[in-house]
């Protein structure tokens, strides 16, 4: 235990993973939500932006630091979806863009990845000496969901104000889950992080010369080529297997010691096999594992505002204050 039943059943065409994935990026709008941006600098003369949003109605006691994905920030619409959701039910939230996200490129040749957990603590360190929160949640999408459970199950001391962690579409294994994505039926995807991440590179190489070339990046033709190139280099690996090796959360989740749910559909195509951790969740009793078998790769489509996820988080925040 605790494996949870999904009540989550989606209108018919968004049973289908792709369209449940694809659907919300091109068309979901979230309108009447304000962030105000912060900065924060890092021990390493680096920074990282928080976008806050406030609770609608009065001042907040509780609030939520939520983390995007691979190549996202805190504008895209399952950000901003959660973060009002939250707002409107009484609860202030800061919307991370991880290093080199938030549209200005970073100070150091390092930037973010599926393991960036000391970026995580410095975060939430540096909200308990600024702020009076009574009670701090976590929900990371994606890469964020691993680099969230990977700072929870470490060997560090979760501070009393961490209450609970959420996990959303999380690839707890990374090579597995780079495996999946490399399959032929999520081309379109790969090809477009690829080409995201090069432009990244390039950006990169004009303030880092000396680091990287131009001609490297080009020749990169896949998601591991990159993550050999920069990715593991730049932070401290041998290589891009030492890096999904040492940064997979899947290996730290029975250390998990606060309530923390993970959702990962059955239906998302972004995840193999080993990203579905079953064995873990019986095995610790902090840690619930729901498997809905549609909502794709961050997509629990519902005929309202609201999405499903956001709906789970919300509710499973509110146990745990």
């Amino acid at each position: 235990m605790p494996l949870v039943q999904s009540d989550y059943k989606p209108p018919f065409l968004f049973r289908n993973g792709h369209f449940s994935t694809i659907y919300p990026n091109l068309m979901r709008k979230i309108n009447g939500i304000q962030q105000h941006r912060e900065r924060l600098e890092l021990e390493d003369g680096d920074f990282i932006d928080l976008d806050w949003s406030y609770a609608s109605t009065k001042p907040s006691q509780h609030m939520t630091i939520i983390i995007h994905g691979l190549e996202g920030n805190a504008q895209r619409q399952y950000m901003v979806g959660l973060a009002k959701h939250l707002n409107v039910n009484g609860w202030d939230t800061a919307a991370v863009n991880l290093r080199n996200c938030s549209g200005e490129v970073n100070r150091k040749y390092r930037s973010y990845n599926a393991g960036v957990s000391d970026d995580l603590d410095a975060i939430v360190t540096y909200i308990i000496s600024k702020y009076e929160y009574s009670s701090i949640t976590i929900c990371g999408f994606s890469l964020g969901g691993n680099i969230m459970l990977k700072y929870l199950g470490e060997e560090r001391q979760i501070p009393s104000q961490v209450k609970s962690g959420v996990a959303i579409s999380a690839p707890c294994d990374l090579h597995d889950s780079l495996k999946a994505i490399n399959k032929p039926n999520n081309f379109i995807y790969q090809q477009r992080f690829i080409r995201h991440l090069k432009a990244k590179l390039i950006e990169r190489q004009v303030v880092f010369p000396d680091k990287i070339t131009k001609s490297d990046i080009k020749a990169c033709k896949s998601l591991i080529d990159i993550d050999n190139l920069y990715t593991s280099k730049a932070h401290g690996y041998i290589d891009a297997i030492d890096y999904y090796t040492k940064c997979s959360s899947k290996q730290f989740l029975n250390s998990i010691r606060i309530p923390t749910l993970i959702i990962n559909a059955k239906n998302d195509s972004f995840l193999g096999d080993k990203c579905y951790p079953i064995a873990e969740a019986k095995n610790n009793p902090n840690l619930f594992l729901e498997t809905p078998d549609y909502g794709g790769h961050v997509g629990f489509y519902l005929p309202k505002e609201t999405f499903y996820n956001e709906l789970r988080a919300f509710e499973f925040f509110s146990q745990y204050i």
